[in-house]
């Protein structure tokens, strides 16, 4: 119920801007962009989804760089920040958010730990924020809590609060 609220209102306030979003998803697999697009009438702020889950489509779908991937990993703030830029360049909106992390089981370490995640959103005139999180439980939980962070980001920023 809380996704769906959430993308209630993120369609009312992308249809109040003018602006549709894209999407660019790693750990969530499409989620984002499943939520937004549950909620009838989202083809007038829905303009597409990217789930670029390997580091090879990060690379060949969003310009990631290689040596960003090499450098800092795919759960990084600058792999996110090139995956919400690169969605704004391979797309029409005017909106993005970007999403990897670590859901688990497995997969985590010390210095990235399961439930590390990093967020990114872009506006096309070239504004970008980030943020991580490191949320708790099982793999539907940490993504659950993921796509709700995305949407909210989004929101705070069409919002003009800006507390992503």
């Amino acid at each position: 119920m809380r996704l769906e609220i959430l993308a209630q209102q993120l369609g009312e306030a992308l249809r109040a801007s003018g602006l549709m979003v894209v999407t660019a998803e790693s750990c969530t697999g499409g989620w984002v962009a499943e939520a937004i697009t549950d909620i009838a009438g989202s083809s007038y702020w829905f303009e597409r989804g990217f789930v670029t889950y390997s580091n090879e489509a990060k690379q060949e779908v969003l310009k990631v760089r290689a040596e960003t991937l090499a450098c800092f990993g795919a759960v990084s703030e600058e792999t996110v920040k090139e995956m919400a830029k690169g969605a704004i360049a391979c797309s029409h909106a005017g909106i993005s958010v970007a999403v990897s992390g670590i859901a688990g089981p497995g997969g985590g370490s010390l210095a990235k730990p399961v439930g590390t995640i990093w967020f990114a959103w872009a506006l096309r005139s070239g504004k970008e924020w980030a943020a991580q999180e490191y949320f708790a439980g099982d793999r539907k939980a940490i993504r659950q809590q993921s796509v709700e962070r995305a949407l909210q980001g989004l929101l705070s920023i069409l919002n003009g609060s800006l507390k992503v």
